[in-house]
């Protein structure tokens, strides 16, 4: 995951500079500390003004700061970071890096780092494909750092060609693919529901239930932390995920929740369906509030569709589908019902018995038992651990 992650951005002096504060914005709403290095001629294309309010850090551009008299130490600066990622990277810059210049406080701190180097070209279409350029391109790749090319597109000239930089949320993707490189999940689609559903009695009142939703959205945050590409149908919850990798489709009801998941379920590797979905909705909701001079004291019930067993019904080899059973007695031999019945791959028991489990907590105690008849039984946790869990479960699968 990307949380606590410590990302070193260098900024050289080209237009596509002014993406690089949305790139910080999004990696700061993931989690990562942030330090902003410029040289000397990207102050002209964005602001340190900017760039520090965004990464809650002061943005370095000299060796020595004239205020205090203080010393920014490359060699600290290398060591600290658990990736550089130079972006835009001007033609001039580049051939520097090729060349082991080490002219200002940027380039030696390339030169002093330790950990993964991302690069991200960005330059007019002549200047890109100069053969100066290409050997120099050449030569960082051969010092084993890893380009995010440019992509085609207008550029500033007024031309047209390779040379853009790519956009911020790409840029995401691949700092989370440099950061996590053996994830099984990576690249997986997968889909989510979370929270509950409700279902309208009349304008002001529903049936519903206590989940927040919580469980789910962890499942979500694991997911896409190891690079997978979640689609989250969450249903009515005060709980939501800023993670700018997740999407999230908000739903009220049952038959929302049916139609969002089936739309995305055939193009999901994994599906994991711990939203809490109303076994049954009322028949005839009034378009008026229900008084109570009227004296009406039954509601006619009529069942929902079942999400997962048309899953279930559908699933294609090769998918992965997982249940969540919330039971409160005969709990084990529930669940194995619910997981032969439904064609799941796995199910996740907990038990309205067990302290600590169940709605409304951060914690939860589950078990799970896959269709190839493998139990296992975990302690209460922190619902972030048992979604750590469950990925392992499904890892396991994969």
């Amino acid at each position: 995951m990307l949380k606590g992650k410590k990302i070193l951005i260098g900024i050289t002096g080209g237009i596509a500079a002014y993406k690089i504060p949305f790139l910080v914005r999004l990696l700061k709403k993931s989690g990562t500390e942030v330090q902003v290095m410029l040289t000397p001629a990207a102050r002209d294309f964005v602001t340190p003004l900017t760039l520090s309010t965004l990464s809650q850090r002061p943005v370095l551009i000299d060796f020595f700061n004239k205020d205090d008299g203080s010393w920014n130490s490359h060699i600290e600066l290398g060591l600290w970071a658990d990736l550089l990622l130079v972006a835009p990277l001007t033609a001039n810059t580049l051939a520097k890096m090729a060349s082991g210049i080490a002219d200002n406080l940027l380039l030696t701190t390339i030169l002093s780092s330790r950990c993964p180097v991302l690069f991200a070209p960005a330059m007019d279409l002549d200047m890109y494909q100069h053969p100066a350029t290409i050997e120099n391109i050449k030569k960082l790749k051969s010092f084993g750092y890893r380009m995010i090319e440019p992509v085609k597109g207008e550029l500033a000239s007024g031309l047209t060609g390779v040379g853009r930089l790519e956009e911020p949320e790409k840029i995401l993707e691949v700092i989370k693919d440099a950061l996590n490189p053996k994830s099984v999940f990576r690249g997986k689609k997968v889909l989510v529901s979370a929270g509950p559903t409700y279902e309208p009695v009349d304008p002001v009142r529903f049936l519903g239930n206590h989940s927040t939703g919580r469980m789910g959205i962890e499942m979500a945050t694991a997911f896409a932390g190891l690079g997978a590409e979640v689609n989250l149908v969450l249903g009515p919850s005060g709980l939501t995920t800023d993670d700018p990798s997740i999407k999230v489709y908000p739903v009220t009801t049952a038959e929302e929740m049916y139609d969002r998941c089936m739309g995305i379920f055939p193009e999901s590797d994994i599906t994991v369906m711990a939203a809490a979905v109303a076994d049954f909705t009322p028949a005839n909701p009034s378009e008026l509030k229900i008084k109570k001079e009227t004296g009406k004291a039954n509601i006619d019930l009529v069942p929902t569709k079942d999400i997962l067993a048309s899953m279930g019904s559908e699933k294609k080899p090769g998918r992965i589908l997982v249940g969540f059973a919330l039971e409160t007695d005969n709990e084990r031999s529930n669940a194995k019902k619910k997981l032969q019945n439904k064609n799941l791959d796995l199910i996740v028991l907990n038990s309205m018995k067990d302290k600590g489990a169940g709605f409304g907590y951060q914690t939860n105690k589950v078990t799970l038992i896959s269709a190839n008849g493998t139990e296992k039984e975990f302690p209460l946790k922190s619902k972030k651990e048992v979604a750590r869990d469950i990925l392992l479960a499904i890892e396991a699968l994969l």
